[in-house]
């Protein structure tokens, strides 16, 4: 297995969305899965309270199963892909050299292959944020949601490519059916497929320049 070898820095410009690049060929091992969680779950967590859960999908079944409810959230890749994107977030993409084509393009492929991914992760947190405060969701997704970029960040050291997806959460409960979460008292916070990517080699992304978005003392 090629391992990259990257600096902290490195590691933290490079960790990217991979849509395209994704081996669907070549099995991804429990033990490097496990490693992935390991370190995810030294994330820091509200309060300690380590609520988070890592639903990790290998079997071939069970993952096509999960893939017909995501592809059912989607509705269709174009359809989310534009859906998602305002009109200033346009601009920004094209004044940036990144094209709407190959965005939807790298949607597309995870919406007709996301069932040949090698694993399928799904993190959840115990409780829900319906009708709760804007502290009470803030305190809820700030216990999980480093935990899950930890995991995208050891998996990359690793050689492992991952993406962060949403489609599961508009069909939460059909999901949860899928995985036996209890929906009730757990919710899901993402889908992230995880495979071996083809090549290790991925740029730091053209991003808006630093001085549009850092703030000193005030807006």
């Amino acid at each position: 297995m090629t391992v990259p070898d990257l600096t902290p820095d490195e590691l933290l410009a490079t960790t990217r969305m991979v849509r395209l690049r994704l081996d669907l060929t070549r099995p991804v091992s429990h033990e490097l899965l496990r490693e992935c969680v390991d370190l995810a779950v030294q994330a820091p967590t509200g309060r300690n309270r380590q609520r988070w859960h890592f639903v990790v999908v290998t079997d071939a079944e069970r993952k096509r199963a999960l893939a017909d409810v995501w592809r059912a959230g989607m509705d269709s890749p174009i359809a989310a892909a534009d859906a998602a994107l305002t009109a200033q977030d346009r601009r920004r993409m094209y004044a940036e050299g990144v094209t709407l084509e190959r965005a939807r393009a790298g949607l597309e492929r995870l919406y007709h292959h996301l069932h040949e991914v090698p694993a399928l992760v799904v993190p959840c947190i115990e409780g829900r944020t319906e009708g709760a405060s804007i502290v009470g969701q803030a305190n809820t997704w700030g216990s999980i949601l480093p935990a899950v970029w930890s995991f995208m960040l050891a998996a990359r050291a690793r050689g492992l490519g991952t993406c962060w997806t949403g489609g599961n959460l508009r069909r939460e409960r059909e999901a949860a059916e899928v995985l036996g979460i209890p929906y009730a008292d757990v919710m899901q916070a993402a889908l992230i497929p995880v495979a071996h990517t083809v090549g290790t080699g991925f740029r730091p992304a053209r991003r808006i320049p630093t001085g549009e978005v850092l703030h000193w003392d005030r807006w």
